[in-house]
């Protein structure tokens, strides 16, 4: 038999959000499912969509064969966590199929619905007698996902001694990253062909269906359970697709594909490769084809600039090189260093004329003569005027250069270096930006100029400034906001984690009276378990305090 499948709601693409009020987007999304099953003639299709019955919605696996559809899945389990607001669209689905598809028995299910132990997988494997479990998902990525998912998909797999063929979206969407990682698994845990991480890929497999009948034979577990659950449940329908088997076979079992770490090296590798699919997407689905960067020197600007390199190419990336009377002259080398490496356009603004006029026609409302923080602030909106200035003049899109450090904590400019229109590293630390960095001039030798590796952070918006003049080192901040945000920790239990109480009580002040800052800034893409705006939702106006 042949199968082709098909993400979760691959139609509609994911997450819809609220289109799905629109009764237009239901309608042509159906639409186009009825199109699409006009295409399959002696090839079976499973097709995610958003399937319309009983005055609801429910998002749904189409199976369709000979010009038809012959049965349609409504996923069970809905995730209302995180970056997910099911429960705010869909309906619950309740029933379950078994399809019998030549001399195999098929069970179907959607994303979350494999990830509960007691879910359809275990009913259509034990009650239905399924030797092959098809999942359609849409996962997004973060950092320790990919582990997370296999180690669960070998437990179902194993536990109810059934193959398993999970297939997920792969691509970018606003800030979510979906890796793809596609694979087949059979009933001892065996991972048999593995789709490529970051990247569509056409997962191919001729899967052999006998070792599931001999394992079950021979497993006490699913014997028992299986005696245990028909007291409680009824057996499956068994919907009958009657495929006609063709005569050709494919022989591709000895062309297995390698495991997750042949195609990724390290943590450095598979964060850069999510970067560049989320900005490569973001940009090119939005209409966008080139994109500008303020290039301060600094380690920030640099890595933005790779990976837009990376996602776009080099004639698709510009930068601006807008020295201050505070810039060194190591930074403006160092940007242009950069220029050079990567191969990409620059032009050079000079700001302190313009400074000077802020200064001259702000006279009357400056307290002092100080370089305080309007003066930095100043600095940084000339520049963002700049940038945007290119950018509106030559249809470009601004890339913010923060990383979550700084927006974390509000080290950062309102309408001036977070001016821009997306943000890639806007989910990763800075300690992690240094990181991977390293990691790029390894692989492509001094892509990154040495000195912006070395050198002691800066804005460089006034004499001999370092961020350490306001932050605690980045080694020490980075660990902190790691476990107020995304760990869920109070005070005390990280300063029980051995931090000083000070710095902990200053992080976290900083981290909550920043929140009107970071709902004002530009999407970024999501590659930590709990990021910004999705993730993490928290009223601007408040006063409760965790310290």
């Amino acid at each position: 038999m042949d199968i082709v499948v098909f993400p979760e709601l691959s139609i509609t693409g994911y997450p819809p959000e609220d289109l799905l009020f629109k009764n237009a987007f239901i309608d042509e999304n159906i639409g186009y499912l009825n199109k699409l099953k006009k295409k399959v003639t002696n090839i079976i299709a499973i097709v995610g969509f958003v399937n319309k019955e009983h005055g609801g919605i429910y998002n749904s696996a189409a199976v369709i064969y000979n010009n038809q559809i012959k049965s349609i899945y409504n996923k069970q389990f809905l995730p209302n966590y995180s970056v997910f607001d099911e429960e705010r669209y869909f309906r619950k689905g309740s029933t379950n199929y078994i399809f019998k598809i030549a001399d195999a028995l098929i069970g179907i299910n959607i994303c979350e619905d494999i990830f509960h132990p007691d879910g359809p997988t275990k009913i259509q494997s034990i009650m239905g007698g399924a030797e092959l479990i098809i999942n359609i998902s849409a996962s997004p990525y973060h950092t320790e996902k990919i582990k997370e998912r296999e180690k669960i998909l070998f437990t179902r797999a194993v536990e109810n001694c059934v193959n398993i063929a999970y297939v997920n979206l792969a691509g970018g969407q606003d800030e979510l990253i979906f890796d793809g990682n596609s694979l087949i698994i059979n009933e001892k845990g065996y991972i048999l062909r593995h789709a490529k991480p970051f990247k569509e890929d056409a997962l191919i497999y001729d899967l052999d269906t006998g070792g599931v009948t001999s394992a079950r034979l021979k497993d006490t577990k699913f014997k028992n359970q299986k005696t245990k659950m028909e007291k409680d449940c009824s057996l499956l329908p068994v919907i009958n697709l009657k495929y006609r088997q063709k005569k050709v076979r494919r022989n591709i079992q000895d062309k297995i594909a390698g495991k997750y770490n042949r195609h990724v090296s390290c943590i450095e590798d598979e964060i850069l490769k999510a970067l560049i699919l989320g900005t490569r997407d973001y940009i090119k689905k939005n209409r966008f084809e080139k994109v500008v960067i303020a290039l301060s020197g600094g380690i920030d600007s640099a890595l933005t600039a790779v990976i837009a390199v990376f996602a776009l190419g080099k004639e698709n990336v510009s930068g601006i090189i807008m020295p201050s009377i505070y810039s060194s002259r190591e930074s403006i080398n160092d940007a242009k260093e950069l220029s050079d490496n990567l191969g990409i356009g620059y032009t050079t603004i000079p700001i302190s004329d313009i400074y000077n006029s802020y200064l001259k026609n702000l006279k009357s409302i400056f307290r002092s003569y100080k370089i305080n923080t309007t003066r930095e602030n100043i600095q940084a909106r000339i520049r963002g005027n700049i940038a945007m200035a290119a950018a509106n003049e030559n249809n470009w899109l601004v890339l913010s250069t923060g990383n979550k450090s700084e927006i974390s904590v509000g080290y950062c400019t309102l309408y001036g270096d977070m001016v821009g229109g997306f943000s890639p590293i806007k989910d990763v630390y800075k300690t992690m930006v240094y990181r991977i960095c390293k990691f790029i001039n390894k692989k492509y030798p001094d892509i990154i100029p040495r000195n912006t590796l070395t050198k002691a952070p800066s804005a460089e918006l006034k004499p001999n400034q370092k961020d350490e003049d306001r932050l605690p080192p980045y080694k020490i901040l980075d660990p902190i906001l790691k476990a107020y945000i995304e760990d869920g920790l109070d005070y005390h239990s990280i300063v029980k984690k051995g931090f000083e109480g000070k710095t902990v009580r200053e992080v976290i002040s900083m981290v909550d009276s920043s929140e009107y800052k970071r709902r004002q800034g530009s999407p970024g893409i999501k590659i930590t378990p709990k990021a910004f705006d999705k993730d993490r939702r928290y009223p601007i106006t408040n006063k409760f305090k965790l310290y």
